[in-house]
């Protein structure tokens, strides 16, 4: 039985964090803010715009109070920042005006978190229960992103029940939403339909995000195989841009152009203009001087009218 899928679906953009933390290149603020305003223009609903990082730990991300300061409040549009500890969101709280949402994140694996923030998983939990209880305090819808939600690179696998424990441990903290975290691509199909099933029954009252990289290729199979299970929300990043800098050959996100392209091509809606969305990948690309992965940033999308790609 051919299963019932979401008819909208919620994206968020996450290359302006996720991607550029990565990036060789120094991006200059101005191009930030621009490439952020052209991806407001899009349609797409939520966009990460940066992180509370320590600057000497992620340079690229250290002029986060001059981008959010620099951006332009589009109606609808719901800018996140990611914090890293409480330090992290003292430092966003007085731009409380410029964001509206809060991201944390932590690893379901304990070498892969070791090696991201140098902690245990139980003492990165600790810390984040407390981040999130003075993040309801302003009033900021909170969500956080379990890494290695899929399977660690140093670990192999990882057990669901792991990850359900500590989304469990979360959202008693107080998150709105759990996204779950395939982070150097090691994720299938079926692992993610049982995965999903599971999660769905297990954690209720809460949005379930799926954020998968196109590590190996299977990107979009997997964010098809979390739309069957009824999954309706996902993060991706614009180009392809981003990806886990630990593990070698760990490429970029899932592209947004080509997730929103396959999803207005199976008749769910997004509210994202692709156009648009090609337009601002076009950007980057440009500024960054090299070409990026996504498939339509290259192919162009369907153009059924002539019966082929454009």
């Amino acid at each position: 039985m051919t299963p019932e899928l979401p008819q909208r679906v919620s994206m968020r953009e996450v290359g302006p964090r996720d991607g550029f933390q990565n990036e060789p290149e120094t991006i200059s603020t101005a191009d930030k803010i621009r490439l952020v305003d052209m991806l407001s223009a899009t349609g797409v609903p939520r966009i990460e715009v940066s992180s509370f990082v320590r600057a000497e730990v992620i340079p690229q991300l250290s002029d986060a109070a001059d981008v959010l300061a620099g951006i332009e409040r589009r109606p609808g549009v719901s800018f996140s920042v990611l914090i890293p500890n409480e330090r992290g969101l003292e430092r966003a709280l007085p731009l409380r005006d410029r964001f509206d949402e809060v991201s944390v994140f932590l690893s379901a694996s304990e070498s892969h978190n070791r090696a991201n923030v140098n902690r245990r998983v139980a003492e990165s939990l600790a810390g984040l229960e407390a981040s999130l209880a003075v993040a309801g305090e302003a009033g900021l819808r909170r969500e956080a992103v379990i890494a290695t939600s899929f399977g660690c690179p140093y670990e192999g696998e990882v057990p669901a029940e792991r990850v359900f424990e500590i989304a469990e441990r979360l959202i008693a903290a107080g998150c709105d939403e759990i996204a779950f975290g395939d982070t150097t691509g090691m994720a299938n199909p079926r692992q993610v339909r049982d995965f999903f099933a599971a999660a769905r029954e297990r954690l209720t009252g809460v949005e379930l995000t799926a954020h998968f990289h196109n590590t190996r290729g299977q990107g979009l199979a997997n964010v098809l195989a979390a739309l069957e299970e009824g999954i309706s929300s996902f993060e991706a990043s614009f180009g392809e841009l981003g990806g886990c800098p630990f593990p070698p050959g760990a490429t970029g996100n899932v592209s947004s152009e080509d997730v929103v392209s396959m999803l207005h091509e199976m008749g769910i809606e997004t509210g994202i203009d692709l156009a648009a969305l090609l337009a601002a990948s076009r950007a980057v690309q440009e500024v960054l001087g090299r070409p990026l992965g996504a498939h339509v940033l290259h192919a162009g999308p369907v153009d059924w009218s002539a019966g082929q790609s454009h």
